[in-house]
C-alpha cells in the first residue's frame, strides 16, 4: 500500500542559536516514494522514514523536509509503519533500495537492528542520513542530531531539579527500551546524577517505559505515582509520554505536588502549562531537524560533502553546518518552554 505524503506547512523560527523543539519517536506494508535513481544520478527523489506515523513530533519533521526538498527543487515522500520497532522500518528500507531513491532520511527504532538493511540500501548507491535517532555510525553515512546527547540530558535535569528544589525522589519516563537517543540521554542523566553534587540529593527510583503510545504511557505515570508514594518529579524524554503523563497528572491529586519536565511540542503541552501541571520543559525545532536533515541528503547526494568531519555545506535559512566526528552535524542547543513563551510558538 502506498502512502500518502504528508504537505508541507510553514512553522515559526525559533529564536536561538539554531531553532529547535523536542523529542519522541511504528507495519503496514509501504512503498517508499518517488521514483528517482540512487547512485549519484536521480538526485531529485528522497524518502523519509520517522518511526512512526501519526507521532505530531514526525508530523512536523516531515513538514519541515518537505518545505526543505521544495527549496531544491526535490520530490520527498514520508513512509513508515504505525508502530515503532525497528521489524517495522525494514520493510520500507528495503523498499527504498528497490525503488532506487537517490536518499533515504531514517529515525532509527534500534542502532543496530536495521543495519543490514540499511547496508543494503547503500549498496545499491542509496545515501543514508539518520536523525533524531541515530543507528551505529558505520551503517549510515551522516547523523543529523537535534542538539548534543549531553545538552539534552543536563538540561532536563536542571529542570527537574529546580522544580523539586534540589531533592527528592524522580523517575524517568521513556519511549521504547531499544530507542538509541532516549537510552543515550537516561545514561547521561543516570552519570550525572551520580557524580555532580548538586544533585546528591535527588534519587533516580525507577524508569519505566510508555513504547510511544499514549495509553500506555497514561497508565505507566499512574502506575509510577502508585508505586512511588514519595515521588516528587517525572522527567519524559518523549513527546506522546509527557503528553500522557500530564494528561493524568492533570485531574490527578499529585497536579502541583509531582513536578513533570522532559521534551514536548508546544501545541501538546500548551493546556497543562497553561492550567499549572508542568512548569517548564525543553525541546528543539522538529521542523528545522526535518529541514536540515533534507539539505545534508541533497549535499550527499550531489557530492558536495561526503560525511567526513570538516565538510561544510548550506542549509537554507538555517545558514551553514560543519560536519562533525563519526559523520554528526548538531542543529542546536535544548530551548525551555514555559508560561512566559509558550504562546509565541506554533507546532
Amino acid at each position: 500500500m502506498k502512502l500518502p505524503s504528508r504537505r508541507a506547512t510553514a512553522f515559526a523560527a525559533l529564536v536561538l542559536s539554531g531553532a529547535m523543539a523536542l523529542s519522541a519517536c511504528g507495519g503496514d506494508d509501504g512503498d517508499s516514494g518517488g521514483s528517482g535513481g540512487g547512485g549519484g544520478g536521480g538526485g531529485d527523489s528522497l524518502t523519509m522514514l520517522p518511526k512512526n506515523l501519526g507521532n505530531p513530533y514526525f508530523d512536523t519533521s516531515t513538514a519541515g523536509a518537505e518545505e526543505a526538498a521544495e527549496e531544491l527543487g526535490i520530490s520527498i515522500e514520508e513512509v513508515g509503519p504505525e508502530q515503532a520497532s525497528p521489524d517495522a522500518q525494514v520493510q520500507y528500507i528495503n523498499t527504498a533500495a528497490q525503488q532506487g531513491v537517490a536518499g533515504l532520511i531514517v529515525s532509527a527504532n534500534d542502532p543496530t537492528a536495521i543495519c543490514d538493511a540499511i547496508n543494503e540500501a547503500r549498496d545499491a548507491g542509496t545515501k543514508v542520513v539518520t536523525f533524531d535517532s541515530d543507528t551505529s555510525p558505520d551503517c549510515r553515512d551522516l547523523f543529523v542530531n537535534q542538539a548534543t546527547a549531553e545538552g539534552i540530558a543536563a538540561k532536563q535535569l536542571e529542570l527537574i531539579a529546580d522544580q523539586i528544589g534540589g531533592s527528592g525522589e524522580i523517575a524517568i519516563l521513556s519511549a521504547s527500551a531499544n530507542a538509541t537517543n532516549q537510552n543515550a540521554w537516561i545514561e547521561m542523566m543516570e552519570a550525572e546524577l551520580e557524580s555532580n553534587p548538586d544533585y546528591a540529593d535527588i534519587e533516580l527510583v525507577d524508569i519505566v517505559y510508555g513504547d510511544d503510545e499514549e495509553q500506555k504511557s497514561f497508565d505507566e505515570t499512574e502506575a509510577l505515582l502508585q508505586n512511588h508514594p514519595n515521588l516528587k518529579g517525572i522527567i519524559s524524554p518523549t513527546t506522546v509520554g509527557i503528553a500522557a503523563a500530564a494528561d493524568y497528572l492533570s485531574t490527578s491529586d499529585a497536579k502541583g505536588k509531582v513536578a513533570l519536565t522532559g521534551l514536548g511540542t508546544p501545541n501538546q503541552m500548551r493546556p497543562y502549562v497553561e492550567n499549572g501541571t508542568v512548569e517548564a520543559f525543553a525541546l528543539w525545532n522538529p521542523g528545522d531537524l526535518g529541514y536540515l536533515a533534507t539539505y545534508a541528503t541533497k549535499a550527499l547526494v550531489d557530492g558536495d560533502i561526503t560525511g567526513e568531519e570538516g565538510d561544510t555545506f548550506e542549509a537554507g535559512k538555517l545558514g551553514e553546518f560543519t560536519v562533525e566526528a563519526d559523520g554528526v552535524v548538531v542543529l542546536g542547543e535544548p530551548f525551555v518552554f514555559n508560561a512566559d513563551n509558550i504562546g509565541d510558538f506554533d507546532f
